[in-house]
């Protein structure tokens, strides 16, 4: 059986691949996360680099690397500091788009694939005292851009287009492509989560290709 290894603590990161592959590791990357230039290649470059050192110490293993960047033209928003700047984040961000960005990385023996995905994002118009609620239950403080797309019970989110998995943090059907390049029996993401049915990066059926082409 294949190894798998996530080079990733993030306990979401765990569940959207868990949709992929039954059994795997995990193994986080102690990469320094410093972010400047193109964010789909700076994305990607840090995915590549955490896959890289897990899989220089584990030979013979398949490992997924991914990093999420959430910006807006002007600055990146990383993880907050502290509630403050949590606060700050939110006032900057909230009402207007806005762009997540999540590089995917899968090395393997004789395999080295990478990409990015990019989703457009505009948070809820939350008020002052809704955003020191929502700092406040301390969810925001672990999350780019200082929020969570999965949080309903607040609702940040009041439009996306593009993929939802990237905006949580590993695109699974871009995933899914690199593990199959890679020999890694990967189940597709729509049977475990519906809403990956109707994603724009789900691969066209066969027939659909062959008439449009």
């Amino acid at each position: 059986m294949t190894r798998i290894i996530l080079a990733s603590a993030s306990p979401r990161r765990r569940e959207l691949l868990a949709a992929l592959v039954p059994e795997f590791e995990v193994v986080p990357a102690d990469v320094p996360e410093h972010m400047d230039g193109d964010p789909a290649a700076e994305a990607v470059r840090l995915a590549r680099e955490k896959a890289q050192a897990v899989a220089d110490r584990m030979p013979g293993a398949v490992v997924i690397g991914s990093d999420t960047l959430v910006h807006d033209g002007e600055q990146f928003y990383g993880k907050p500091a502290d509630a403050a700047d949590a606060e700050r984040m939110w006032r900057a961000l909230r009402g207007r788009p806005h762009q997540v960005t999540t590089g995917v990385a899968v090395i393997g023996p004789g395999c080295s694939l990478a990409g990015a995905s990019e989703s457009n994002v505009t948070l809820r118009n939350l008020t002052d005292e809704e955003i020191a609620a929502y700092v406040a239950s301390g969810r925001p403080l672990d999350k780019a851009g200082a929020y969570a797309i999965q949080d309903e019970d607040v609702a940040t989110v009041e439009r996306l287009d593009g993929c939802y998995c990237c905006v949580v943090g590993l695109p699974l059907w871009r995933l899914h492509a690199a593990l199959k390049a890679c020999g890694v029996d990967a189940r597709e993401p729509h049977l475990t989560f519906e809403r990956c049915a109707t994603c724009p990066e789900r691969p066209a059926p066969p027939d659909v290709l062959a008439i449009r082409a």
